[in-house]
């Protein structure tokens, strides 16, 4: 079968590109043509912008207005940079279809699979798929004869952030689908709530694959060795988040080193937010002894490469997807939403149980792809 992927772009995420190559490769090894639907995530600059807007912008700048000029030139140059070490890794890797939603055909694919990712999340949508929501539906392919499916789809939150007219409208969409599954225990409630869909709850693309099939596929063995013993990757930083990693760090006699750059923070040098190779990011999980994180994927890749490791609450980004993550593998301790909750004696490892549970959800997730498409 010739299926199409539709997740969020592919852009300096380590989680999420490396969810679409996990997808990828499990559907490709089930024996179909697998390709990614993600186009660039950079301004198409056309004959309008320059002959348009560009003037349109200097002329209200003339007036007195707070206008940039040649914002999206900017932006599009920063992108570039920002992901000088990353876009490689993903043209090597995933097999992508670039175009825009709308210069898909029907006859293109056999079907698609929707997720994983908060591809569901509305304000995650908005800026990405011709900025509606319908498209994570598979709205641009409504009336097609495809087969359509989602897979470990993900609200990422456990709140309805739909509007009335959204919700109406997916609504319908979604019962176009021949199967749905969600990654969190909480979007299964949100599915048969808002939308009147029973959907099963699955394993995250990541965790269908093994961490010898990383090692293995990234060659992370040939990556220089990190720089320190407790990996920290951060995605919201602040002064009390570094002074917990200070106090572990001590209290262990492990050394901090830190993967991944401020690539989302324009308020820095470009040069701390060029985000470091995949491999370089993984080879961090292949070298630790513990892991302070507050990401989601740092946390599946932490129990991938049996470390411990603690997770910060990161409730802005979807703190549900944690709280569903862990409670799979009883690893409920290992999340902390106030640093008083950490306990020194602890060594927040995970046990065999955990692994012996994550082997009976990989075959559940498994069989749900392979019965649905």
């Amino acid at each position: 079968m010739k299926i199409g992927i539709l997740t969020l772009p592919l852009h300096t995420n380590y989680g999420g590109i490396l969810q679409a190559w996990a997808l990828q490769t499990i559907l490709e090894r089930m024996g179909h043509e697998v390709k990614v639907l993600s186009r660039d995530k950079k301004y198409k600059l056309t004959p309008f912008f320059w002959l348009v807007r560009v003037p349109s912008r200097i002329i209200r700048r003339m007036f007195g207005k707070k206008v940039g000029i040649l914002n999206e030139v900017h932006y599009n140059k920063v992108q570039e940079q920002i992901r000088v070490n990353i876009e490689p890794t993903i043209n090597q890797y995933i097999h992508r279809d670039k175009r825009y939603l709308d210069k898909i055909s029907e006859n293109d694919y056999d079907g698609f699979v929707v997720g994983s990712d908060q591809i569901w999340r509305p304000k995650y949508i908005k800026s990405t798929l011709k900025s509606t929501i319908e498209n994570a539906f598979l709205g641009f392919a409504k009336s097609w004869n495809v087969h359509r499916i989602s897979y470990a789809a993900s609200f990422g939150t456990d709140e309805w952030e739909y509007t009335q007219e959204q919700t109406k409208t997916v609504s319908g969409l979604i019962q176009k689908f021949d199967a749905v599954s969600v990654r969190e225990k909480s979007g299964q409630d949100l599915c048969q709530k808002n939308l009147g869909i029973n959907a099963e709850h699955l394993l995250d693309p990541t965790m269908l694959l093994s961490k010898e099939d990383y090692i293995s596929a990234f060659k992370i063995e040939q990556e220089s060795k990190s720089d320190g013993n407790l990996m920290v990757y951060v995605l919201d930083h602040s002064k009390e988040k570094t002074d917990f990693i200070n106090l572990i760090a001590n209290k262990k006699g492990l050394m901090p080193f830190s993967v991944g750059a401020k690539f989302d923070d324009w308020s820095v040098p470009i040069e701390e937010r060029i985000q470091p190779r995949i491999q370089k990011w993984l080879r961090g999980f292949y070298d630790a002894e513990f892991i302070v994180t507050d990401s989601f994927h740092a946390c599946v890749f932490s129990i991938l490469f049996g470390k411990p490791f603690v997770a910060i609450g990161n409730a802005s980004r979807g703190l549900s997807r944690f709280e569903s993550l862990l409670s799979l593998f009883d690893l409920h301790k290992n999340l902390i939403s106030d640093f008083s909750q950490y306990r020194e004696d602890d060594d927040y490892a995970i046990s065999e149980t955990s692994y012996q549970k994550l082997d009976q959800w990989r075959e559940k997730s498994l069989t749900y792809l392979k019965n649905n498409l």
